[in-house]
């Protein structure tokens, strides 16, 4: 049970960076059975989701090599990647003998992950103004190892995903203290020039 929980968790962790490339990466690993194992895909003829995918797959690698391409693409991932990331985490746990309700149950913890993974991703887009072009490189290289760790080494994929979640709630507290240095610093030229007011007035008198 914890392995298949590693599995979802590194599947979901995949969509939380990219929201086509674990699916096509998903769907080139079944071989002939493509995306016959994913929800909502599974209706959609293979050639039809084939073309989607790979499609947006290369929007995704190229689009995201440019500071206005990685701000249109943030706007459609994180809109997309709950659903993506709830497709990775049912698909997997589909590929055990489980409860239909821990299906459910393992594709929601897998949706809020990636909602959660790709939250952090548009905090540093802003942050920074833009991502740095190696970190580009490396979300892609990470995008397609976590999908294959889901069926290959579920630990290890597991565990890259929770050192990304781990990173996540560290972001957000470096955030709140860049927040509160940010509002002291636009707070103190008003304080100063009250400060110099009161004395001139103090030396008037």
């Amino acid at each position: 049970m914890l392995e298949l929980l590693l599995a979802v968790l590194s599947g979901s962790a995949a969509a939380g960076i990219r929201i086509a490339l674990p699916l096509l990466v998903i769907g080139l690993l079944s071989g002939s059975n493509a995306w016959a194992n994913v929800p909502l895909l599974n209706r959609v003829s293979p050639p039809i989701v084939m073309g989607v995918l790979v499609s947006w797959s290369l929007i995704e690698v190229f689009a995201s090599k440019n500071r206005l391409g990685q701000r249109v693409l943030q706007l459609v991932q994180l809109s997309l990647s709950p659903v993506v990331g709830a497709l990775m985490g049912m698909t997997i746990a589909q590929a055990t003998e489980v409860s239909p309700w821990l299906i459910g149950i393992l594709g929601g913890v897998g949706g809020l992950l990636a909602l959660v993974l790709q939250l952090v991703q548009v905090g540093w887009f802003y942050r920074l103004q833009g991502l740095p072009l190696w970190v580009v490189f490396v979300q892609d290289a990470l995008c397609v190892c976590l999908v294959l760790f889901a069926f290959d080494a579920p630990k290890q994929g597991g565990i890259i995903a929770l050192l990304l979640l781990w990173l996540a709630i560290r972001s957000a507290q470096a955030w709140q203290r860049w927040q509160k240095q940010d509002v002291r610093l636009s707070t103190s030229p008003a304080l100063n020039r009250v400060a110099d007011q009161s004395s001139h007035l103090h030396d008037r008198h």
